[in-house]
């Protein structure tokens, strides 16, 4: 392993850790051991009683503590430990106080279990109680640990890794420590833990929409759908609370729109963070479905200039582009490997901040001017952003005078494109105040 590893921050956090999990994850069980028994419900439903109990499964289930503590020592930088280290510490915070919140108790009883399994089970339960039930902590520490892991496995033991900590999840079951809803539930606060805490650690400079009445009104429209949702999840209740998840997908939409930007979506080198695909996976399946209704109506790529391609995201996956320009903030990457590849993510119907702006216009340059052949500018239709770019990088770079210029050589070799005539004089206005390229 690197000499420049974190070690002794590394110790000093698992010292922090360990104490806290024992704390904490103790103090909620003496909590609800405490509760009269009716202000202790439970989730366990019918069906789980054909969960079998194999004794065995314990072992797996026990070999969460050893990895929780070596996880620690994998990490590579400081920067890595850090972030790693508060989201156990932000899964263990959070999950003890729903058990605060809402004390559960395991349904089932157990039967007496003898051997070497019987007394690793007396072992745990001198400290576990059939307490702290949702969301499961070992679950949520599990997708943690998991990521780490992944990250630092050779591809050649990657199937062991995934298999073991599948054992891993299934043990929670099989162990009768934890009913079914105590797993999604574990897995969901993980994500969202995840999300909040992402890896590597992004550069969020502040992000400004130049059109901030139209950045206000798609958002608004983001805020009343993710409303609606949960509105309807209370209502109905049970597995109506799975609305819940397109509901946080579209209070993601709502913060990018209103404040953080295309920062929100997480994508980093071309793919979006496994914690932002899970947790906008209701609104990336919704946008599939909608783009590919319009992409059957849709041109696909069609060339505007010097061999420079604009076209939709499923034009990316065309081997003869050498070069490609991904402007799809909700898309991972589409273009083969062997081609050149440059990621500007930027939000759906809105112009770009000028500095996003002028960088997304430079690497559309920079592409060009180092690889010769087609080079393709693409967002998720090929009707706005790639656009907006293409228009900014042919006034930029001389080959336009004006973006009014531009805009007529782009309709005449693409007649759909969806930019207003404001957008237009915004876009002018920012082109008009930056060094050409």
């Amino acid at each position: 392993m690197s000499a420049g590893r974190p070690w002794r921050l590394a110790c000093l956090w698992l010292l922090l850790l360990g104490p806290s999990f024992f704390l904490l994850y103790g103090a909620a069980n003496h909590y609800a051991a405490g509760l009269p028994p009716e202000r202790v419900g439970n989730v366990a439903m019918a069906w789980e009683r054909a969960i079998p109990l194999w004794p065995w499964t314990i072992v797996p289930y026990w070999s969460i503590d050893l990895l929780y503590g070596v996880s620690l020592f994998l990490c590579a930088s400081r920067a890595e430990l850090n972030v790693h280290a508060k989201r156990l510490l932000a899964v263990t915070l959070l999950s003890c106080l729903c058990f605060l919140l809402f004390p559960l108790r395991f349904g089932f009883e157990r039967p007496p279990l003898d051997g070497v399994f019987g007394r690793m089970f007396d072992l745990l339960m001198g400290f576990d109680k059939p307490f702290n039930q949702a969301p499961s902590l070992h679950i949520g520490l599990l997708l943690v640990l998991w990521l780490r892991y992944w990250q630092h496995t050779p591809p050649r033991w990657l199937w062991l890794l995934h298999g073991w900590f599948a054992l891993i999840g299934v043990s929670v079951l099989t162990t009768w420590q934890h009913h079914f809803w105590d797993v999604p539930s574990g897995f969901a606060l993980a994500v969202l833990v995840c999300y909040l805490w992402p890896m590597p650690a992004p550069a969020t400079p502040a992000w400004h929409s130049p059109e901030p009445g139209r950045s206000r009104r798609l958002g608004a429209r983001y805020a009343v759908g993710a409303a609606l949702l949960l509105a309807l999840a209370a209502t109905l209740g049970g597995w109506g609370w799975l609305l819940a998840w397109p509901a946080l997908a579209l209070g993601v939409l709502t913060l990018a729109y209103w404040r953080l930007g295309p920062a929100a979506l997480q994508k980093h080198a071309g793919r979006r963070r496994f914690a932002a695909r899970v947790l906008l996976w209701p609104y990336s399946l919704a946008a599939r479905l909608v783009h590919g209704y319009f992409l059957r109506r849709l041109p696909g790529a069609e060339e505007v200039v010097e061999e420079v391609w604009l076209g939709p995201v499923r034009a990316a996956r065309d081997a003869r582009f050498v070069a490609v320009l991904d402007l799809a903030a909700e898309y991972d990457r589409q273009a083969p490997a062997a081609a050149a590849y440059h990621s500007q993510p930027l939000l759906d119907l809105l112009l770009p901040p000028p500095a996003q702006l002028r960088q997304a216009a430079l690497a559309l340059q920079q592409l060009r001017a180092s690889h010769r052949g087609p080079l393709l500018v693409h967002c998720a239709l090929g009707l706005t952003r790639s656009a907006v770019v293409l228009l900014a990088w042919l006034v930029l770079s001389g080959r336009a005078s004006t973006v009014e210029q531009a805009r007529a050589l782009l309709r005449q070799r693409r007649q759909r494109v969806e930019l207003s005539d404001a957008q237009c004089a915004e876009l002018a206005r920012q082109c008009a105040r930056m060094e050409p390229l």
